[in-house]
């Protein structure tokens, strides 16, 4: 499988993996949308997160589906009609969720040091703002009011959160081992109730 991605799926001229192959009449169509489930090619194994083309693949997603609002986030894939709450044709689609928490999964996956975790931190506080009054995380979030829309709760955004969550964590802790409390600056993000 791991042969047919890289003969197949990956693109040498775009630096970066593509959404899908079509064959059609004889012919293969490629689709080269910035799709934010690209993050998988790493986060399922096939290839390591500091691998080249998983990397040109990260980099088209965080350039790509950043949404350039004041609220921010990662929208799902270029051109997402989806729950479509904006008409400005800068918006690649709605903030998603998920696909913020993907682009932190990544940016743990890559760190080296303390520092690089500072985005996926920011990331979570980004989620924590966007969430619900009772906590519950939203499956999109309005590009312009910051609102949430669509499913709520999903618990797929829900499961997401964790397991970034854990994952950080465990990265905090390889990357600084004679530290003992590692959660000091998750507490602000979602306090323990008293």
């Amino acid at each position: 499988m791991k042969t047919s991605m890289t003969n197949y799926l990956y693109s040498p001229q775009a630096g970066r993996f593509l959404r899908m192959i079509m064959p059609i009449g004889g012919n293969v169509t490629e689709d080269s949308t910035v799709d934010a489930s690209l993050y998988g090619v790493f986060y399922f194994g096939a290839f390591e997160p500091y691998d080249p083309r998983v990397q040109g693949t990260m980099q088209a997603i965080r350039r790509g589906l950043a949404v350039q609002t004041e609220v921010g986030g990662i929208a799902r894939y270029a051109g997402d009609t989806y729950q479509k709450a904006s008409n400005d044709p800068t918006i690649p689609g709605n903030p998603w969720i998920l696909c913020t928490l993907w682009l932190a999964q990544y940016l743990i996956a890559i760190a080296r040091k303390t520092d690089d975790l500072r985005e996926p931190l920011e990331l979570f506080e980004w989620v924590a703002t966007h969430a619900c009054r009772s906590g519950a995380l939203a499956e999109q979030i309005h590009p312009d009011t910051g609102e949430p829309i669509s499913v709520s709760p999903l618990s797929w955004s829900q499961a997401t959160f964790v397991l970034a969550v854990l994952e950080y964590l465990k990265k905090l802790q390889e990357l600084n081992p004679e530290k003992t409390h590692t959660v000091s600056r998750l507490d602000h993000v979602f306090p323990t109730p008293a």
